[in-house]
């Protein structure tokens, strides 16, 4: 158990909740409407399946699930949240988001404030920083945070270099003030807009609106550039990991889980050699789920305590990367 030093240190992580949908799409039902096979996606992603929504299944259900999971688990009340952040790269809707629609469908008190967060694939741990400076500087005391996301909807099911990779989920934690779990030890978050262009989606914003036979142009679906992903991710997350254990006066060797992004294998374990970690004290779950972008940390995070993994008093390093391109890592102990 890590004994955190008299300095001042931010809130806590009270509470984790995660969420997928029930429909899953495996390497073998891409197989037969793709040009690509099992052992294909297995060997360069480490992904096996992804859950994905049902045509008539909203996103936003997604984050009231994974809310509710949280708020169970918390010693918090319904009514003591006083803030709701909810991290995605693609709303419910442009306009007004996603935000109001959970906090409506969760019953939260109706004047609470809420908002809508993009930072790519890392906008939970922005998400976790925005929250807990916002308590520290004593304008809230209890804020829901909400990871949420359906990549499923902007994919071109036709490209099997992208539409592999990803799945839908949710996941949420309660950010609080005080508490005996979670204590949050540090918080890093940087971004390097040199690399925007690396993941991204030209069509559907101000500057190239939706239009009649977007679904013709590729502009209107998600696109990457694989070998700058990789390289960027890798350092990107080294970087905040560092970060945040020298912030805290501790060094790797005091973690005792790395909860990194889920968005390759090869990433996750080109991280590990470069941190020199072994995999054994990494938490992934890529195999299940793909890469859910902004639901991955807590995804993981949480089949981490489920599964026994991550125990009471254990130093937790979570660290993510994403387009914009945004990096952060958040340092704590469970």
């Amino acid at each position: 158990m890590i004994e955190p030093s008299d300095n001042e240190t931010l809130p806590n992580i009270l509470s984790v909740g995660a969420t997928v949908p029930e429909k899953v799409l495996t390497n073998e039902d891409l197989e037969k409407s793709l040009d690509t096979s099992d052992e294909w996606i297995t060997s360069r992603t480490g992904i096996k399946r992804r859950h994905v929504l049902e045509k008539d299944e909203t996103p936003s259900s997604l984050g009231v699930e994974a809310s509710r999971e949280a708020l169970e688990d918390s010693p918090v009340g319904v009514e003591e949240i006083d803030l709701v952040i909810v991290a995605t790269n693609i709303s419910d809707m442009p306009i007004p988001g996603s935000s109001p629609l959970i906090v409506e469908e969760l019953g939260l008190p109706s004047d609470i404030p809420f908002f809508d967060l993009k930072a790519g694939c890392s906008g939970f741990l922005y998400a976790i920083d925005v929250a807990a400076n916002m308590i520290r500087g004593g304008g809230y005391d209890k804020i829901l945070v909400i990871g949420l996301e359906a990549l499923s909807r902007i994919v071109n099911w036709e490209d099997r270099s992208t539409c592999v990779l990803f799945g839908d989920g949710a996941g949420a934690s309660v950010i609080g003030d005080r508490g005996d779990r979670g204590r949050i030890l540090s918080t890093s978050v940087h971004g390097d807009s040199s690399k925007s262009k690396l993941i991204r989606l030209e069509g559907g914003g101000t500057r190239l609106p939706p239009a009649e036979g977007s679904e013709q142009d590729e502009r209107y679906y998600l696109e990457m550039e694989g070998k700058g992903v990789f390289k960027s991710a890798v350092n990107m997350m080294k970087s905040s990991s560092l970060s945040v254990l020298e912030d805290a006066d501790l060094t790797l060797s005091n973690v005792d889980w790395i909860v990194p992004h889920q968005a390759n294998i090869r990433i996750i374990k080109q991280l590990a050699k470069s941190l020199g970690v072994g995999m054994d004290r990494i938490v992934v779950n890529l195999e299940e789920y793909a890469n859910t972008s902004t639901a991955t940390i807590p995804l993981a995070f949480k089949e981490g305590i489920d599964e026994g993994f991550i125990e009471s008093g254990d130093l937790v390093l979570l660290t993510a990367f994403g387009a914009g391109a945004a990096y952060g890592a958040t340092l704590l102990e469970w």
